[in-house]
């Protein structure tokens, strides 16, 4: 049995535990690939990590990063919240049982029949950045609360949240005053950093701008109630980050620095920073291959790629940690997907490693990729159906 560190150029015990690669391992022996495998022991260990640095924070977790049910009824059990982005969530939680007073419609974006739809439901909490938006809110979920999010530029995150969502300082002091006149209540505010942010000083820079807006409002008699600073929380990818603790005590020094001793609400909506870690892609080598008599670098073909979960390495913004299960002497090389699209090349200029012995029909293990990934997975392109996804067995 191979181990973490034989010939591999990154310390894999930095992602997985032997104990746990090896569970996998055993797990998955014969299981048709591609399967994504979440640990909820490790979600269990995150959330609680997330109570532990942040207990002024409310967590209500994103649940497009992984809405698989027993995601959801763990974290429902151990007393989340959640952030919900459109009906189908919302039918989701409802049926799990989850008080729609632990549920936020966070999507800026959304019909005026599923506004209406949520408020039947008991939803009580919208999102908005729009006046349009806001008018929608008034019409159909009177006497909401709502809170406005903010423009960030992402800057510093892997995957930038920017210009599709938030409105200006300005938009939204408007938009505050024109809620309180629609006989909503203007809750907070919200903004959101960016996924897989590096630069903590991002969260700064939103708090600061938020509580202007709060001084603002306040002098026109609107004493908005709640911060809502996002996600943008690690996972553990190829590049480093700082660990949960750091942001969390400079995200609690930013709040304080701004608002002093008394904070309002905070909450906070983590989505990769909860799952990504718990869980593994099992994979297939279905080819490899050489383009040219003269070619640096074999390409090796995955059975899973951009349109089967891995969407999040176009321009190779994503880097997972993959582990091959061979050993020897390793070479370069480039990774590909599965489909009949020439977009379907995960790393070509990022250079992975993979021991020369590895072939056709060996298994790659794509690590901390239970965000993002199976909800991202194409519907039938090519005929491929989406992403296989279950949860690995508790060790005995």
């Amino acid at each position: 049995m191979n181990t973490l560190q034989e010939n591999y150029y990154f310390p894999l015990d930095r992602y997985i535990s032997q104990e746990r690669m090896d569970r996998l391992r055993d797990f998955t022996r014969g299981k048709e690939t591609p399967l994504l495998v979440v640990d909820l022991d490790l979600v269990r260990e995150r959330y609680e990590l997330f109570q532990k640095t942040m207990p002024f924070a409310k967590v209500y977790y994103a649940v497009k990063a992984n809405p698989m049910d027993e995601v959801i009824e763990l974290l429902r059990d151990l007393g989340s919240s959640f952030d919900v982005a459109t009906r189908y969530e919302l039918d989701q939680l409802l049926r799990l049982g989850v008080d729609p007073a632990r549920m936020s419609y966070g999507n800026t974006i959304k019909k005026r029949a599923d506004i209406q739809y949520f408020y039947e439901n008991g939803v009580r909490l919208f999102c908005s950045d729009s006046f349009e938006d806001t008018q929608n809110i008034a019409q159909n979920a009177p006497g909401s609360k709502v809170f406005f999010r903010l423009i960030t530029e992402g800057t510093g995150s892997d995957w930038p949240l920017s210009r599709k969502f938030g409105a200006h300082s300005d938009v939204l002091y408007n938009l505050a005053l024109r809620a309180r006149d629609l006989g909503l209540i203007p809750w907070g505010l919200s903004f959101h950093v960016g996924s897989q942010q590096r630069d903590i000083g991002q969260y700064d820079d939103g708090i600061s701008r938020a509580k202007y807006l709060f001084t603002c409002l306040q002098d026109e008699g609107i004493e908005l109630q709640m911060i809502n600073i996002g996600g943008g929380f690690p996972a553990n990818y190829v590049d480093p980050t700082l660990p949960m603790e750091t942001y969390a005590s400079e995200i609690k020094r930013f709040l304080h620095e701004d608002f002093g001793d008394e904070l309002p609400e905070v909450l906070i909506e983590p989505g990769r920073g909860m799952t990504a870690d718990a869980g593994v892609i099992v994979s297939e080598i279905v080819l490899v291959a050489k383009k040219a008599k003269n070619g640096l670098y074999r390409w090796v073909f995955l059975d899973v790629g951009m349109f089967g979960g891995l969407i999040e390495t176009f321009n190779e913004a994503i880097r997972y940690p993959i582990y091959f299960d061979k050993s020897g002497k390793s070479e370069e090389i480039i990774l590909a997907g599965p489909t009949c699209d020439s977009m379907d090349i995960m790393y070509q200029n990022f250079r992975y490693r993979m021991p020369h012995s590895c072939g056709i029909g060996d298994r790659a293990y794509i690590l901390s990729t239970g965000a993002y990934t199976q909800s991202y997975s194409s519907v039938n392109f090519n005929g491929f159906p989406p992403l296989q996804a279950c949860v690995l067995p508790a060790s005995q």
